[in-house]
């Protein structure tokens, strides 16, 4: 569907701002957000931690399709502070996936890979989620609380989002790696923690194109590399021209986590790579993208170039 009115929540995140970005070329969009007003779009106050306000802004905008980008995702906090996250990722969810049903909406929800326990990794679509710590949890309670609406409505999962610069006042880890080592620090990074990265605009790419086409049930919309953190690390520094040696192997037993992490939560992405035409890019062709889009951003990067072409899995 082309020409649509489009609301974007947490238009001014990682994820959010990119889909809001390719989504004001060809929609109406409506872009929520807390603090700051985002770049693109008609900006929308829509704080999560007041339900009355939430509630109101969907009948009063009666958008087409909504992308509920929005959550508390700091894992050590929700894990901290557990009313609040309950609030932000399930009660918001609940609120906004009613207001949805009740009006036609078609809702896409952005769940995370947190969902799942990290025993074996590999995760598809209809594997039995079983989150280990509180942030996994409620975004698990948002899944259901989407199903049982009863609306048009998809849940797509990705895994460790990264992009080319800062995100709701915080770095992401690619920024932040960047960073370091750019400046000659020293970075502690785990060998036994496996994900499957995902550049943010790449998934901007798939959330909107699955709204587009109203697809509905679950889709692992992630990078389909399924990756250490070291070894992300690595590929990173590698493709900036950064020093790898500034990059220090550790164990997850070593890090002073308040939160539990699953040890393997990478995502299967097979459905999402049949199904769309945007696909989930290898890890080697995001890097290559994310250091067009530093540039873009007038960020400065290391000497070495990077090669490749993009292709999915």
């Amino acid at each position: 569907m082309i020409g649509m009115k489009l609301l974007v929540t947490g238009a001014g995140g990682l994820l959010g701002s990119a889909v809001a970005k390719i989504a004001s070329d060809r929609h109406t969009v409506f872009s929520g957000f807390r603090r700051r007003a985002p770049k693109f779009g008609n900006p929308v106050l829509m704080d999560l931690l007041n339900l009355e306000r939430v509630h109101r802004v969907v009948p009063t905008l009666k958008p087409d399709a909504i992308i509920h980008a929005a959550a508390l995702t700091d894992v050590d906090k929700c894990e901290a502070e557990k009313r609040v996250a309950t609030k932000v990722n399930y009660e918001a969810t609940k609120t906004i996936s009613a207001a949805a049903a009740r009006t036609g909406a078609y809702l896409l929800y952005v769940s995370t890979d947190a969902v799942f326990d990290g025993e074996r990794g590999m995760y598809r679509e209809t594997d039995r989620p079983n989150p280990i710590n509180h942030y996994g949890l409620t975004k698990l309670m948002g899944e259901e609380t989407v199903g049982a609406a009863r609306g048009k409505s998809c849940i797509a999962r990705s895994s460790v989002i990264y992009g080319s610069k800062p995100a709701a006042l915080k770095d992401n880890f690619a920024v932040w790696l960047i960073e370091k080592l750019t400046a000659g620090q020293s970075a502690n990074i785990v060998t036994d923690q496996f994900v499957s990265p995902s550049l943010n605009s790449n998934v901007a790419e798939m959330t909107l194109e699955l709204t587009e086409r109203s697809l509905t049930g679950i889709y692992h919309t992630s990078g389909c590399s399924r990756v250490s953190r070291y070894d992300f690390a690595e590929a990173l520094a590698a493709t900036f021209g950064l020093d790898a040696s500034l990059i220090r192997a550790v164990r997850m037993n070593d890090m002073k986590w308040t939160a539990r992490r699953p040890r393997d939560s990478s995502l299967d992405v097979r459905k999402a790579t049949s199904s769309l035409n945007h696909v989930p890019l290898l890890l080697g062709d995001s890097l290559v993208r994310l250091k067009t889009e530093y540039r873009e951003a007038g960020r400065k990067i290391g000497r070495r170039q990077a090669r490749g072409r993009a292709t999915g899995c």
